[in-house]
């Protein structure tokens, strides 16, 4: 009877795990085109299992008979994890009314984290009703089409502050960002990682500029990672942002830590040698590499061919660029 059980258990996941191959491998053109081109798909991997050889065995087994449950099993979690579509989730679990001087208004804090995962490195930003408004009608501008269906949430002139009005919005602005995050070119437009981002850079950057190192190195790392998220497939998109967290981690005497994220901006510009901060974060990392024994040979000569292509000019240092960045 055990024995009967285990088969019919093996059977119906067998059962499983080809019905989801099936449709993972069976999207429509329209949901290809709609895909951005960061996320993974499934069935270019299958085209392609040659770039799968990397991987564990395991992903390169295919659903038979001869599989044990816990070989199925094992299956059935890899090929959901290759083929699962990385996406953000919007949520707006509570808020706070500011009074600040004469002005009154609702602060909604904003959670972002990646679907599918536990997301232990989740972004939290706070955003009043005001910055949401600028948000809408910049995008209208760019993206009228787009936009025509999206509805935004109406001011009234009283009740702004009561319970029930901060609850709907809540809802409505988490529904919003959502809509806005499905629509590729919205999400991978400017204004709107200008929004989630560019308060928090400004005030990182601002305490750069004042010497507050440890508070702007702070706020740097915890915008990094959510920049990565938002410019997937655009990696040049957040080399300042590197750079910036260079420049903190050297005053504050982190060479390690600084070297390290060097490195980051330096893969990133791999091909962008003539980006404005190539220069000054090669001249950087020589200094770095040159402090902590690491090789340095080999970026000197890259400086070195750099100059002889190009004619001599004035060149900032890294912390110059980082200190001009986001001013108001």
């Amino acid at each position: 009877m055990d024995q009967d059980s285990h088969c019919t258990g093996e059977r119906e996941l067998l059962e499983a795990v080809s019905r989801i191959t099936t449709s993972s491998t069976t999207s429509t053109s329209d949901e290809e085109e709609n895909q951005p081109k960061a996320e993974i798909s499934c069935q270019e991997r299958k085209e392609n299992p040659e770039k799968d050889d990397t991987q564990g065995s395991s992903a390169t087994l295919s659903p038979n008979s001869s599989m044990t449950t816990k070989e199925l099993q094992e299956y059935w979690r890899n090929e959901k994890r290759q083929c699962k579509q990385i996406k953000l989730l919007f949520e707006i679990p509570s808020t706070r009314i500011v009074e600040h001087n004469l002005s009154k208004y609702v602060m909604y804090k904003i959670i972002i984290l990646q679907t599918g995962i536990f997301d232990s490195n989740k972004s939290v930003i706070e955003r009043r009703y005001s910055d949401f408004e600028k948000l809408h009608r910049n995008l209208l501008e760019e993206f009228s089409e787009e936009m025509e269906d999206v509805t935004f949430p109406k001011k009234t002139l009283t009740g702004n502050f009561t319970e029930e009005i901060i609850n709907e919005r809540k809802l409505a602005f988490k529904d919003y960002l959502r809509l806005l995050y499905s629509m590729k070119y919205i999400r991978r437009s400017k204004k709107f990682i200008d929004f989630l981002t560019r308060p928090e850079l400004q005030e990182a950057y601002g305490c750069l500029r004042g010497g507050q190192y440890t508070k702007a190195l702070e706020i740097l790392l915890e915008v990094i990672g959510l920049q990565e998220r938002l410019t997937k497939g655009n990696p040049v998109a957040i080399v300042p942002t590197l750079c910036a967290i260079v420049v903190c981690h050297k005053d504050l005497e982190n060479p390690a830590s600084a070297f390290e994220y060097g490195e980051k901006a330096l893969s990133c510009l791999r091909v962008h040698t003539s980006h404005r901060y190539y220069i000054p974060l090669l001249d950087t990392m020589i200094t770095l590499a040159y402090e902590l024994g690491k090789d340095f040979l080999s970026l000197q000569e890259k400086l070195e061919e750099w100059k002889t292509k190009k004619d001599p000019i004035r060149v900032f240092t890294l912390k110059e660029l980082a200190v001009r960045e986001y001013v108001r």
